[in-house]
């Protein structure tokens, strides 16, 4: 018996190898948590178009949106660990969800493979025009005003829109309603035509209704100025200081859990190289956005170390969904 138990682990691991050695050698799968024509699914595909080159297979977008990134993610982590079924999410789904939500269809740890963080972006605090603020401070005393009759939209419930608006309504007794969206597209849509008064987005995806003066932007999240909008002041820098305002978000790759090393290890340096292309690059500035790609070591401990935070602001927004 312990030979064939021998035996057995043997095998597997041979296994293994054999499939780092062959892969790919076929078409992968890039699930993404978002709607065709967002950012991320734009972004996705400049990446896709690289990588697949370099491993020498077709890479396919599967747009897979809703529940706050959580139908995107648990199809991944359900899938078989061979590399070909690969998740490219916002951090929502990783850091924020499990959080949020009770019941949640996958543990991070237990059922994904930490990979690469691909790229980071800005987000911004926008108003619609119809808000008299030109400050944060501003915006408060008015909001403080108008108790009951505020709202915000998010990407969807869980995500860092809706975390940080809930902890500012509660921490500040505003009153404010939490509009969730599907997507950004939809989101910003809304924003611009007035059905929300302020929400926190990309500052790619809202550039331009800053320049038509449509929307105005307050804040931005991180701890430094974007360099699309320097005159826009941090959050910090506005007078929220308070540590559940300090998570940004960024985009990142993952596999299912099991998936051997060596698949893994292509994928990462696959990724890693490409989103460092001057063809990738030009395709994050035009969304505000600036590339990682770091090891998966880093990844998971940048990945450690925000779930921390993120696991405050939730207690403290009280945004806890059964």
């Amino acid at each position: 018996m312990h030979l064939k138990t021998m035996l057995a682990a043997t095998l597997l691991a041979c296994s293994a190898v054999c499939l780092a050695d062959d892969y790919p050698n076929r078409a992968i799968t890039f699930v993404v948590p978002s709607a065709a024509g967002g950012g991320l699914d734009v972004l996705t595909r400049t990446l896709a178009a690289d990588m697949s080159k370099r491993m020498g297979q077709p890479i396919v977008i599967e747009n897979k949106p809703g529940a706050s990134g959580m139908i995107a993610a648990q199809t991944v982590a359900r899938a078989k660990p061979d590399g070909y079924t690969v998740l490219i999410t916002t951090s929502a789904a990783l850091t924020n969800v499990p959080f949020v939500y009770a019941k949640v269809p996958y543990d991070v740890k237990r059922d994904l493979a930490f990979v690469t963080q691909l790229w980071a972006g800005p987000l911004v605090l926008a108003v619609i025009r119809e808000v008299p603020a030109k400050t944060m401070k501003e915006f408060l005393e008015w909001a403080g005003q108008n108790k009951g009759k505020v709202n915000y939209g998010s990407f969807g419930v869980g995500t860092l829109g809706h975390l940080l608006g809930a902890y500012m309504s509660q921490s500040k007794g505003l009153d404010m309603t939490h509009v969730a969206y599907k997507a950004e597209a939809p989101l910003i849509q809304d924003l611009v035509g007035g059905q929300v008064t302020w929400a926190i987005a990309t500052v790619g995806s809202l550039r331009p209704y800053f320049d038509s003066g449509r929307v105005r932007p307050l804040a931005v999240l991180g701890d430094h100025r974007s360099k699309e909008l320097p005159n826009v002041p941090t959050l910090a820098e506005a007078g929220l200081t308070d540590p559940e305002y300090k998570p940004f978000g960024w985009v990142a790759m993952m596999a299912p859990a099991g998936t051997p090393p060596g698949v893994l290890g292509r994928l990462e340096r696959g990724a890693r190289t490409s989103v460092q292309t001057p063809q990738m690059k030009v395709g994050l500035q035009a969304f505000a956005m600036e590339p990682i790609g770091n090891s998966s070591a880093d990844f998971r401990r940048d990945y450690e170390a925000t779930t921390a935070m993120v696991e405050r602001l939730v207690k403290a927004a009280g945004a806890r969904i059964d």
